[in-house]
């Protein structure tokens, strides 16, 4: 034993230190890059909430954006912005808004992939493509129909209006229900079926409670893309009444012109939401992502 060990060949220390460079190179670039992407979507962020922190004395005098305010406790600008800006009054509308348009959405979605799954009827692969091809075309191409059936309907300046749109447009909560009804075996509907329970009793009792991770994905993904909406309220409730956070932090630029600090403060509190949510919740976007891949 000793004879072979003692008669293999070493390696070079110049092969041992090149080994050893190539993975603190690796590593090396891997961290830049990171702190480089976290710089550039930090950077804003860290703009507007020292911009809401100054008064308007500073914002005139012509300092830089990375200038740090005077008084770190200046929060009557967050004041302004929320009182005069209405921010309470919007932040109701988007909650009525989130509520049933989040709801309708899981409820459509989990039955629509339900039934694709679970029965085989006609067209079945020509509906699957058809929800292809509505992924594929372009929203703003088909505004004018849209908002032509919107009115017909009497939805027009309402806030029923987003709420059937967001319900009816989101095709890809149906994929995502999709790819976990797949993962459940089809002899639990059997077995089900066999203690007299019909389809919509599978699907209440034993499809929906498995679809937690789902659901989970789906509401947070829904929702952060529903509370960020612009063009939709904009352009479907022109009334100042009936304005969402994202609207009345638009609307809120006209009366105070180029205060910036007050509408940077407004910024902050519009963003602030989603932000605490999504640092709270972001890894069931994960898991759930990433569930529905492999299942």
């Amino acid at each position: 034993m000793t004879l072979t060990t003692a008669a293999r060949p070493h390696p070079h220390p110049q092969k041992q230190k090149q080994t050893r460079r190539r993975p603190r190179v690796g590593t090396t670039l891997t961290y830049l890059s990171l702190i480089a992407a976290s710089a550039v979507v930090l950077l804003p962020l860290v703009v507007i909430f020292l911009t809401s922190l100054k008064s308007y004395g500073e914002i005139s005098d012509g300092q830089g954006a990375l200038a740090l305010p005077d008084d770190w406790l200046n929060f009557s600008n967050y004041a302004t912005a929320f009182t005069d800006g209405h921010l309470l009054t919007a932040f109701g509308n988007t909650a009525f808004i989130l509520l049933f348009s989040i709801t309708g959405t899981v409820i459509i979605g989990s039955m629509t992939a339900y039934a694709i799954d679970r029965f085989d009827f006609r067209f079945k692969k020509l509906v699957m493509a058809l929800f292809l091809i509505a992924t594929l075309v372009p929203a703003v191409t088909t505004q004018v129909a849209t908002f032509q059936v919107v009115n017909s309907f009497g939805l027009f300046n309402s806030r029923w209006a987003p709420i059937l749109l967001y319900m009816g447009t989101d095709i890809v909560a149906i994929y995502i229900f999709l790819q976990f009804i797949r993962g459940i075996p089809r002899s639990l509907d059997e077995a089900a079926r066999l203690d007299g329970a019909n389809s919509f009793t599978i699907y209440r009792k034993i499809i929906f409670p498995l679809l937690k991770p789902a659901i989970a994905t789906v509401v947070i993904i829904k929702g952060i893309t529903t509370y960020n909406d612009f063009y939709i309220p904009f352009l479907y409730m022109p009334s100042e009444d009936l304005g969402t956070m994202s609207t009345a932090l638009f609307r809120f630029k006209g009366p105070f012109g180029a205060h910036w600090e007050n509408i940077s403060a407004g910024a902050v509190l519009v963003i602030v939401p989603t932000l605490v949510i999504f640092l709270f919740l972001q890894r069931y976007i994960y898991n759930g992502f990433a569930q529905g891949a492999t299942k």
